[in-house]
Protein backbone atom coordinates (compact mmCIF):
# COMPACT_ATOMS: atom_id res chain seq x y z
CA UNK A 1 0.00 0.00 0.00
CA UNK A 2 1.12 3.71 -1.25
CA UNK A 3 1.07 6.12 1.55
CA UNK A 4 -1.24 9.30 0.78
CA UNK A 5 -0.25 12.55 1.30
CA UNK A 6 -2.70 14.97 2.22
CA UNK A 7 -2.88 19.21 2.80
CA UNK A 8 -5.37 20.00 4.79
CA UNK A 9 -7.14 22.57 7.08
CA UNK A 10 -9.10 23.90 4.07
CA UNK A 11 -11.44 23.35 6.19
CA UNK A 12 -11.09 21.08 8.77
CA UNK A 13 -14.34 19.83 8.38
CA UNK A 14 -13.04 18.87 4.66
CA UNK A 15 -9.87 17.31 5.87
CA UNK A 16 -11.94 15.43 8.62
CA UNK A 17 -14.08 13.85 5.45
CA UNK A 18 -10.93 12.78 3.69
CA UNK A 19 -8.97 10.98 6.71
CA UNK A 20 -12.32 8.62 7.78
CA UNK A 21 -13.63 8.05 4.18
CA UNK A 22 -9.72 7.05 2.79
CA UNK A 23 -9.93 4.83 6.14
CA UNK A 24 -13.30 3.26 5.45
CA UNK A 25 -12.17 2.95 1.80
CA UNK A 26 -9.43 0.72 2.56
CA UNK A 27 -11.55 -0.97 5.32
CA UNK A 28 -13.90 -2.08 2.58
CA UNK A 29 -11.49 -2.96 -0.14
CA UNK A 30 -9.02 -4.70 1.65
CA UNK A 31 -10.72 -5.82 4.42
CA UNK A 32 -9.86 -6.87 8.31
CA UNK A 33 -8.18 -4.31 10.82
CA UNK A 34 -6.59 -2.92 7.53
CA UNK A 35 -6.56 1.30 6.62
CA UNK A 36 -5.05 3.66 5.35
CA UNK A 37 -1.39 4.73 5.15
CA UNK A 38 -1.52 8.65 5.31
CA UNK A 39 0.63 11.48 5.97
CA UNK A 40 -1.32 15.01 6.76
CA UNK A 41 -0.20 18.51 6.99
CA UNK A 42 -2.92 20.76 8.50
CA UNK A 43 -2.67 24.65 7.72
CA UNK A 44 -4.68 27.46 10.07
CA UNK A 45 -7.78 28.15 7.44
CA UNK A 46 -7.98 31.70 9.01
CA UNK A 47 -4.54 32.28 7.89
CA UNK A 48 -4.97 31.10 4.35
CA UNK A 49 -8.65 32.40 3.77
CA UNK A 50 -7.24 36.06 4.55
CA UNK A 51 -4.49 35.74 2.13
CA UNK A 52 -6.69 34.39 -0.75
CA UNK A 53 -9.22 37.48 -0.13
CA UNK A 54 -6.08 39.93 -0.58
CA UNK A 55 -5.14 37.84 -3.34
CA UNK A 56 -1.90 37.12 -2.07
CA UNK A 57 -1.74 33.85 -4.14
CA UNK A 58 2.12 33.91 -3.92
CA UNK A 59 1.94 33.22 0.21
CA UNK A 60 -0.66 31.03 -0.34
CA UNK A 61 1.43 28.83 -2.62
CA UNK A 62 4.51 28.84 -0.09
CA UNK A 63 2.49 28.25 2.94
CA UNK A 64 1.16 24.99 0.83
CA UNK A 65 3.94 23.73 -0.74
CA UNK A 66 6.00 24.00 2.84
CA UNK A 67 3.06 21.99 4.04
CA UNK A 68 3.41 19.92 0.74
CA UNK A 69 7.24 19.74 1.23
CA UNK A 70 6.68 17.95 4.86
CA UNK A 71 4.18 15.97 3.92
CA UNK A 72 6.71 14.42 1.60
CA UNK A 73 9.66 14.05 3.96
CA UNK A 74 6.83 12.58 6.20
CA UNK A 75 7.05 9.29 3.36
CA UNK A 76 3.74 10.47 1.33
CA UNK A 77 3.88 8.39 -2.75
CA UNK A 78 1.65 11.37 -3.68
CA UNK A 79 -0.34 14.01 -2.82
CA UNK A 80 -4.00 15.51 -2.33
CA UNK A 81 -4.84 19.17 -1.99
CA UNK A 82 -8.01 18.91 0.17
CA UNK A 83 -9.36 21.81 -1.16
CA UNK A 84 -11.10 23.03 -4.38
CA UNK A 85 -10.67 26.48 -3.79
CA UNK A 86 -7.13 26.58 -3.31
CA UNK A 87 -6.15 24.06 -6.20
CA UNK A 88 -5.88 27.60 -7.33
CA UNK A 89 -1.95 27.39 -6.67
CA UNK A 90 -2.18 23.51 -7.16
CA UNK A 91 0.62 23.83 -9.97
CA UNK A 92 3.15 25.81 -7.61
CA UNK A 93 2.73 23.02 -4.99
CA UNK A 94 3.07 19.97 -7.63
CA UNK A 95 6.49 21.84 -8.78
CA UNK A 96 7.61 22.13 -4.99
CA UNK A 97 7.16 18.56 -4.36
CA UNK A 98 9.16 15.52 -5.92
CA UNK A 99 5.88 13.37 -5.80
CA UNK A 100 2.34 13.97 -8.11
CA UNK A 101 -0.26 15.88 -7.03
CA UNK A 102 -3.88 14.31 -7.68
CA UNK A 103 -5.64 17.33 -9.15
CA UNK A 104 -9.12 17.18 -8.47
CA UNK A 105 -10.54 18.68 -11.28
CA UNK A 106 -8.66 15.88 -13.81
CA UNK A 107 -10.44 13.37 -11.23
CA UNK A 108 -13.86 15.14 -11.51
CA UNK A 109 -13.74 15.47 -14.96
CA UNK A 110 -12.97 11.86 -15.90
CA UNK A 111 -15.59 10.84 -13.58
CA UNK A 112 -18.17 12.99 -15.84
CA UNK A 113 -16.81 11.84 -18.77
CA UNK A 114 -17.12 8.02 -18.26
CA UNK A 115 -21.21 8.67 -17.52
CA UNK A 116 -21.25 10.22 -21.32
CA UNK A 117 -21.67 13.91 -20.54
CA UNK A 118 -21.02 16.14 -23.16
CA UNK A 119 -21.75 19.42 -20.07
CA UNK A 120 -21.73 19.72 -16.27
CA UNK A 121 -22.74 22.70 -13.35
CA UNK A 122 -20.09 23.44 -11.00
CA UNK A 123 -21.36 24.37 -7.60
CA UNK A 124 -18.67 25.89 -5.08
CA UNK A 125 -16.97 29.24 -3.37
CA UNK A 126 -18.03 32.14 -5.05
CA UNK A 127 -14.25 32.52 -5.75
CA UNK A 128 -13.86 28.90 -7.61
CA UNK A 129 -17.46 29.55 -9.30
CA UNK A 130 -16.15 33.10 -10.72
CA UNK A 131 -12.73 32.22 -11.34
CA UNK A 132 -11.37 29.95 -14.06
CA UNK A 133 -8.79 28.16 -12.77
CA UNK A 134 -10.83 25.36 -11.91
CA UNK A 135 -13.65 25.07 -14.38
CA UNK A 136 -10.95 25.69 -17.28
CA UNK A 137 -9.24 22.69 -16.24
CA UNK A 138 -12.56 20.50 -16.32
CA UNK A 139 -13.39 21.96 -19.57
CA UNK A 140 -9.64 20.92 -20.93
CA UNK A 141 -11.17 17.35 -20.43
CA UNK A 142 -13.90 18.11 -23.32
CA UNK A 143 -16.53 19.40 -21.03
CA UNK A 144 -18.73 22.09 -21.12
CA UNK A 145 -18.74 23.79 -17.33
CA UNK A 146 -22.26 25.44 -16.37
CA UNK A 147 -22.00 27.88 -13.17
CA UNK A 148 -25.02 29.32 -11.27
CA UNK A 149 -26.06 32.54 -12.13
CA UNK A 150 -23.66 35.48 -10.05
CA UNK A 151 -26.43 36.29 -8.24
CA UNK A 152 -26.36 33.35 -5.84
CA UNK A 153 -23.05 33.20 -5.53
CA UNK A 154 -23.00 34.93 -2.30
CA UNK A 155 -26.00 32.66 -1.00
CA UNK A 156 -23.91 29.51 -1.75
CA UNK A 157 -20.80 31.27 -0.54
CA UNK A 158 -22.93 32.03 2.91
CA UNK A 159 -24.08 28.37 3.33
CA UNK A 160 -20.16 27.16 3.16
CA UNK A 161 -18.45 29.58 5.49
CA UNK A 162 -21.33 30.68 8.02
CA UNK A 163 -22.94 27.05 8.42
CA UNK A 164 -21.12 23.89 6.71
CA UNK A 165 -17.38 24.86 7.44
CA UNK A 166 -18.72 24.89 11.11
CA UNK A 167 -20.80 21.85 10.76
CA UNK A 168 -24.08 22.93 10.51
CA UNK A 169 -26.42 21.14 8.38
CA UNK A 170 -29.74 22.78 7.68
CA UNK A 171 -32.86 21.84 5.42
CA UNK A 172 -33.36 25.12 4.24
CA UNK A 173 -30.47 25.48 2.91
CA UNK A 174 -30.40 21.90 1.14
CA UNK A 175 -33.58 23.22 -0.53
CA UNK A 176 -31.72 26.23 -1.56
CA UNK A 177 -28.43 24.20 -3.28
CA UNK A 178 -31.12 21.98 -4.80
CA UNK A 179 -32.66 24.57 -6.21
CA UNK A 180 -29.35 25.56 -7.67
CA UNK A 181 -28.56 22.24 -9.20
CA UNK A 182 -32.71 22.35 -10.95
CA UNK A 183 -31.32 25.57 -12.39
CA UNK A 184 -28.17 24.65 -13.56
CA UNK A 185 -30.12 21.28 -15.59
CA UNK A 186 -32.76 24.10 -16.79
CA UNK A 187 -29.35 25.60 -18.41
CA UNK A 188 -28.49 22.54 -19.96
CA UNK A 189 -26.27 21.00 -17.12
CA UNK A 190 -26.61 16.90 -17.76
CA UNK A 191 -25.21 16.57 -14.42
CA UNK A 192 -23.87 18.51 -11.39
CA UNK A 193 -20.42 18.55 -9.38
CA UNK A 194 -20.25 19.12 -5.91
CA UNK A 195 -16.96 20.90 -5.96
CA UNK A 196 -16.38 21.80 -2.59
CA UNK A 197 -16.72 19.28 0.20
CA UNK A 198 -18.80 20.28 2.70
CA UNK A 199 -21.49 20.78 0.13
CA UNK A 200 -21.16 17.00 0.08
CA UNK A 201 -22.42 17.36 3.98
CA UNK A 202 -25.51 18.86 2.23
CA UNK A 203 -26.36 17.31 -0.30
CA UNK A 204 -26.82 13.52 -1.70
CA UNK A 205 -27.96 11.60 -4.87
CA UNK A 206 -31.00 11.31 -3.36
CA UNK A 207 -31.78 15.08 -3.50
CA UNK A 208 -31.47 15.60 -7.12
CA UNK A 209 -32.65 14.67 -10.32
CA UNK A 210 -29.76 14.44 -12.65
CA UNK A 211 -26.53 12.81 -11.70
CA UNK A 212 -24.31 14.50 -8.58
CA UNK A 213 -20.41 13.78 -8.60
CA UNK A 214 -19.29 14.48 -5.03
CA UNK A 215 -15.50 15.67 -5.71
CA UNK A 216 -14.36 14.53 -2.69
CA UNK A 217 -15.50 10.99 -2.71
CA UNK A 218 -14.53 10.67 -6.28
CA UNK A 219 -10.96 12.01 -5.26
CA UNK A 220 -10.65 9.75 -2.56
CA UNK A 221 -11.65 6.68 -4.85
CA UNK A 222 -9.11 7.51 -7.51
CA UNK A 223 -6.26 8.10 -4.23
CA UNK A 224 -7.25 4.41 -2.76
CA UNK A 225 -7.43 3.24 -6.32
CA UNK A 226 -3.48 4.56 -6.78
CA UNK A 227 -2.65 4.00 -3.01
CA UNK A 228 -3.60 0.33 -3.80
CA UNK A 229 -2.91 -0.60 -7.29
Amino acid sequence: MQTIGLVGGLSWESSAVYYQELNRGVEARVGGLSSARSVMASVDFAEVTALQEQERWDDVAEILSAAARGVEAGGADFLLLCTTTFHRVADQVADAVGIPVVHLADVVAEACKAQGLESVGFLGTTFAMSRTFFTDRIASHGLTVVVPDARHHDTLNRVIYEELVHGKVLDSSRRTVVGLIDELWDAGAGGVILGCTELELLVKQADADIPVFPATALHVAAALDRALA
